[in-house]
């Protein structure tokens, strides 16, 4: 299994929209993540730095500028997405990567005092 590390730059732009308010509470991961075609015209259009920004984790094994790097997306490339990051943060528990359920968690939380 893939050790992965944790993308500090999205982690800190997941903290930065959670403070703008660009999140979602209400939309289940299932109907707000994004297509692969979405995730394409990301790429394309804003480049590999853009599309690594809105996942959580890296696989510093796989080669840099293809998808297999990038893992545990937290949005739909235009808001936090709550229950991708639940999901994110049950996945890194399952498969046991730790770090990445921690920052899953520090997410979590943080929008969890923003939102009350």
């Amino acid at each position: 299994m893939p050790k992965y590390r944790v993308n500090r730059e999205a982690l800190e732009q997941a903290h930065r929209m959670i403070d703008a308010g660009e999140h979602d509470d209400s939309t289940s991961w299932s109907d707000a993540a994004p297509s692969t075609s979405e995730g394409n015209e990301v790429r394309d259009e804003d480049g590999w730095d853009a599309y690594a920004s809105w996942h959580l984790a890296e696989d510093p094994d796989a080669s840099e500028r293809t998808k297999k790097r990038y893992h545990f997306p937290y949005g739909d490339f235009t808001k936090v997405n709550r229950s991708a990051v639940v999901h994110a943060e049950q996945r890194a528990s399952q498969n046991d990567h730790p770090e990445i359920e921690k920052a899953a968690d520090e997410l979590l939380q943080h929008l969890d005092r923003v939102r009350s």
